[in-house]
Order: structure tokens, then C-alpha cells, then sequence
């Protein structure tokens, strides 16, 4: 078996320790060889972002520069059209053969799995790691009978078998929201440990929002 690939996407607009933080803990726990940070272009179900692209790369590309396997992924920035994460993850297939893709989303997002533009395709393409807040129950969750079926509790079992299976990972979870830190910035209020400082002087700097 290939690596084990970690694959988080958002508008990151921008990104926060809210993201790198439960990033570092999954690809820790989950023994993932790397994580590519996958900004979109065109998100499908929501306003566009606020930041342009360009400035949302360069913000991850200075978030992660100091963690060897934090990866900037352009390619939903570079496609033209919405964002589909099924296209994302199709793409990346095609690009490591072998490897094992691992779509890292938090509990919100899971919840609303069923909502994405063929989702069951997403589950045919790679495992997801649902990151969880510490002391979460598998009965909390609602899941129906088939997804209740894929959940596993070892992180080894990622490379083993087939792909659609859904690792439970807890996490730190810091209530921290790109939506907070951009209107705290355009009152000219400060976001200290919100986010990393270069980002936070960047974005103080040389973008009026």
C-alpha cells in the first residue's frame, strides 16, 4: 500500500489555528503522510470568499511553511467551475495511483454529507476522518445504517480494504471562525491568536475588507 494522503478543502477565508490545529492532530494520530490544504474557488453552497485567491494561497503557503507535511494543493483555485470535492478527489486519484486518499471534514460537514453533489461517489474515492470534539458518543451522531457500518475506531485500518470507510478522530476543537476574524478586522479590532501573526499582519497591512 502507498502513503496515506490527508485532504482538507474550504474556503479558508482565511485560514486559522481553527484549521492547522485538528490538521496537525489527525495527520499525527492518523499517521497520515501528508496533509494538502486544498483552498476552493467556487464554493457550491455558499457566498463566494471574501479574499481573493491569490491572497487566500499565499495565507495557507505562510501558515504551513514550518510543517514539513502541510501541502498547499491549487488545484480547485486553477479549474474552472464549482468546486465539487468529488472532482477534487477524482483529480487527486488520478494524479497518486496507489496511494490512499483520506478526506478530513469536521462534524458539521459530515452531517450534511448526504447534501454533497455525489457523495456517494466521494465514499468510492477515499476514507473520510470525521474529527470530533473529545467525549463525542457514536450514538450522538444519527448516523443511518450504511454510514453507521463504515465508522472505525484504529486509524491502521485506513490502509487496509476498501474505500467509504470513516474514522471517528477526536480533537481539539477551537471555536474560532474565518467570519469572526474578518469583521473584527474590517473594525479595526485586533485577532491575536486567532490566527498566525505573519497572517494576522498581512492581512491588517494590505487588505481592506
Amino acid at each position: 500500500m502507498g502513503r496515506l494522503i490527508g485532504i482538507l478543502g474550504g474556503t479558508f477565508d482565511p485560514i486559522h489555528y481553527g484549521h492547522l490545529r485538528p490538521a496537525y492532530e489527525v495527520m499525527q494520530a492518523a499517521m497520515l503522510d501528508e496533509v494538502r490544504f486544498i483552498p476552493n474557488k467556487q464554493p457550491p453552497h455558499r457566498d463566494a470568499p471574501l479574499l481573493d485567491g491569490e491572497l487566500r494561497c499565499e495565507c495557507i503557503e505562510m501558515a504551513i511553511a514550518h510543517v514539513p507535511r502541510f501541502i498547499l494543493d491549487r488545484r480547485e483555485i486553477e479549474r474552472d467551475g464549482a468546486s465539487y470535492m468529488v472532482d477534487t478527489l477524482a483529480s487527486l486519484a488520478a494524479d497518486f495511483p496507489g496511494d490512499q486518499l483520506c478526506l478530513i471534514m469536521g462534524m458539521d460537514a459530515f452531517g450534511g454529507l448526504q447534501s454533497w453533489h455525489r457523495w456517494q461517489q466521494i465514499l468510492e474515492l477515499c476514507q473520510l476522518v470525521v474529527t470530533t470534539r473529545p467525549g463525542t458518543r457514536l450514538q450522538d451522531l444519527s448516523l443511518d445504517d450504511d454510514l453507521q457500518a463504515r465508522i472505525i475506531h484504529d486509524p491502521a485500518a485506513l490502509k487496509q480494504g476498501k474505500n467509504g470507510r470513516i474514522l471517528l478522530q477526536s480533537v481539539t476543537q477551537l471555536d474560532i471562525s474565518a467570519s469572526q476574524i474578518r469583521q473584527s478586522l474590517k473594525r479595526g479590532e485586533g485577532t491575536y491568536f486567532l490566527l498566525p501573526d505573519t497572517i494576522r499582519e498581512k492581512l491588517e497591512k494590505t487588505y481592506a475588507i
